[in-house]
């Protein structure tokens, strides 16, 4: 019988976590522009699809955000890492900020037509997402920026969390070249 490997620590889940809200956040404003190119009467499942990826990767990045300050306790510090953790720690907290805004106005985008005219139908599902999704570059960039100083840490500075061993006991600590 094929078993799943249990779960590690909180402290050791982040880079489980994180591509979560990469990959979703990243992919809703496909969602958007697709909606904004079909006719305004097939636009809606596109703006809900958009909406539905916007908010399961906002609850992603949050997680991401708590698994991540949990992690950085771990991390061995230097004054090189000490500042690139800061800078990670600092860009991560407002991408959960602005992603989280960004959510609720695109809720508040997607679900204004129905208490809306009917003249109002192509403004909603035209204009206001092609805006929203040229604003929605802007957040992209910084979810980006975000995870490229996560890489840093890790790739270029060797800052990762000690080994996790499956079987309950101690961590092993990671060499470092």
């Amino acid at each position: 019988m094929i078993a799943l490997p249990p779960l590690p620590p909180w402290d050791e889940l982040h880079p489980l976590v994180i591509h979560f809200p990469i990959v979703l956040l990243l992919i809703a404003p496909l969602f958007i522009l697709i909606g904004a190119a079909v006719a305004p009467q097939r636009a809606r499942p596109y703006l809900y699809s958009a909406l539905l990826l916007m908010a399961l990767g906002t609850v992603a990045v949050w997680f991401a955000v708590a698994t991540g300050k949990a992690t950085a306790d771990l991390v061995e510090r230097n004054p090189q890492v000490i500042a690139a953790l800061e800078r990670h720690e600092s860009l991560a907290e407002s991408t959960r900020n602005v992603f989280t805004i960004a959510t609720v106005v695109f809720a508040i985008v997607v679900f204004a037509p129905m208490f809306g005219r009917r003249e109002s139908v192509r403004l909603f599902s035209t204009v206001v997402p092609l805006i929203f999704a040229l604003l929605y570059g802007g957040a992209a960039l910084l979810l980006v920026n975000t995870a490229h100083q996560g890489g840093r840490l890790v790739h270029e500075l060797g800052s990762s969390p000690p080994a996790v061993v499956l079987d309950g006991s101690a961590p092993v600590p990671v060499e470092h070249d």
